[in-house]
């Protein structure tokens, strides 16, 4: 009888333990009703794949499955999950509606030249080198807001007409299809994160109500952060008060995009994705990092801009995108091909923007515009040195002298010319020699010039950079049109 009733109780517990495995993980057998079908297109090859990649690493029984804890995907957001094509991505505009309409203190005349560039090239190319340019004075223009402020400037914006098309507010303006890919996941028990370039705390107002993840699962470009009574006090030597706000400091270290993607998620997420969809070069990091050398079915998709129908898409530069990114094992989303809608039915490419009428009363002309009829064109020659200017040594070696001039540079101007010299001179009987760094620029403004001056002095430790205006005539001479 003790022997029936132990091997009873040794039953009821190996009973027990099943059911908390099964408990700790769900187990799929090819069953889900969460897949991608809705807003695809019928006979979708990149749909088709999806799908076949979900019902397989879901399913217990499949050589491909992958346990919950391991399922990891990222997205970027521009261009991805949502437009950017309004003219261009939401953080853009929000920036350059705050930056001349607001009337902000921290709207400098270096800020609002970005702005004012940003909204000029409304249905045009993105000016080169925006990205950088924009996250520089966004961090300016929103220091001393609260997470909550920015996310109240943010909640009005999306309320706001996404420009180029009808019935869409930008708040609204999501992929379809990539959100039903984004929910199935989801439901697939797939730990997701957007991982992208737009600042953090921004990202996370723009996808409330749209994308039901926490707000630690985003991750992207960060301002800094300080105490309203912090004052210069490192981090290191204060403590924070009771009556203390957390604000933006007005710096940031970078923008996440490229190498600084996985640099990101193997800090913050600790563990290779098995997922990893993008749309642009930006991208290219994340989404070869998820597929080397991974454990696990691991697959990268990008989503190519084709659709000049319906959006602004451009087909050839995507059919050169397409042969790129196959090439390299990763996956294709054809807006043109694979999705039966983008933003829905309702929702129609006008060819519009709305700049003149919208900023009407808060753009100011800039320089340029002023004093076209009047002035010619102007050269500005800047003399750098690279010589501290208390000890009259080397700040950096000459490679990295270059390296972060031209960073300076590529952030402000997106295009320049730059000519390594050296100099030298006699004080107090004691010769000195120093590198400098001649650079030449066209097509820009005083402020814009003066502000990156302002930034090398910083840099490179000097008291002046030399700055002439050289006026000039520029012409772009071809044999074929002469």
């Amino acid at each position: 009888m003790k022997k029936r009733f132990a091997a009873w109780i040794l039953a009821l517990l190996m009973i027990a333990g099943a059911l908390i495995l099964c408990a700790a993980e769900p187990v799929n057998s090819g069953d889900q009703t969460a897949l991608v079908s809705e807003y695809w297109t019928e006979g979708s090859r990149a749909a088709a794949s999806l799908n076949d990649y979900l019902t397989a690493v879901t399913d217990a029984a499949s050589p491909d499955y992958i346990p919950v804890k391991d399922r990891i995907a990222v997205f970027d957001l521009d261009g991805t999950l949502m437009c950017e094509t309004y003219p261009f991505c939401f953080e853009y505009m929000l920036f350059a509606d705050y930056a001349l309409k607001s009337g902000s203190d921290t709207i400098t005349d270096a800020v609002r030249a970005v702005a004012q560039e940003i909204v000029d090239a409304a249905g045009k190319d993105k000016p080169s080198g925006m990205s950088t340019r924009q996250a520089a004075a966004g961090a300016v223009a929103y220091q001393g807001m609260t997470m909550d402020q920015l996310a109240q400037t943010v909640r009005i914006f999306k309320d706001s007409e996404a420009w180029g098309f009808t019935g869409m507010k930008r708040g609204e303006a999501y992929y379809k299809p990539m959100v039903e890919l984004f929910d199935a996941l989801l439901a697939n028990d797939f730990t997701v994160y957007i991982v992208t370039a737009t600042e953090r705390n921004i990202v996370r107002a723009v996808i409330e109500g749209g994308l039901d993840i926490p707000p630690a699962h985003v991750i992207g470009t960060e301002y800094g952060y300080t105490a309203t009574n912090q004052g210069d006090k490192a981090d290191t030597d204060y403590t924070f008060q009771p009556s203390d706000q957390v604000v933006f400091d007005g710096y940031y270290d970078g923008e996440n995009a490229k190498m600084s993607k996985v640099d990101a998620i193997v800090r913050e997420i600790g563990q290779q994705p098995v997922l990893a969809f993008g749309n642009s070069s930006g991208d290219l990091a994340m989404e070869v990092y998820t597929i080397s050398g991974n454990p696990y079915r691991s697959a990268a998709w990008m989503v190519l801009a084709d659709d000049e129908a319906r959006e602004y898409g451009n087909a050839g530069s995507a059919a050169q995108k397409k042969t790129d990114y196959e090439a390299q094992g990763i996956g294709v989303i054809s807006m043109r091909d694979d999705f039966a809608t983008i933003y829905g039915e309702d929702v129609v490419k006008t060819g519009e923007f709305h700049q003149k009428e919208e900023y009407a009363d808060s753009r100011i002309p800039t320089e340029t515009e002023a004093e076209t009829e009047t002035t010619p064109d102007v050269q500005y020659v800047l003399y750098l040195g690279t010589n501290d200017k208390d000890t009259n040594k080397p700040v950096f070696t000459q490679a990295e002298a270059l390296d972060k001039a031209k960073d300076i540079l590529i952030r402000h101007f997106g295009g320049y010319t730059i000519q390594e010299a050296h100099g030298g001179w006699i004080d107090n009987d004691i010769e000195y020699q120093e590198y400098t760094l001649v650079i030449y620029l066209s097509d820009t403004t005083p402020d814009r010039v003066h502000a990156a001056a302002d930034e090398m002095i910083e840099v490179f430790h000097q008291s002046s950079v030399l700055i002439q205006e050289n006026p000039t005539k520029t012409e772009f001479y071809s044999p074929e049109n002469p």
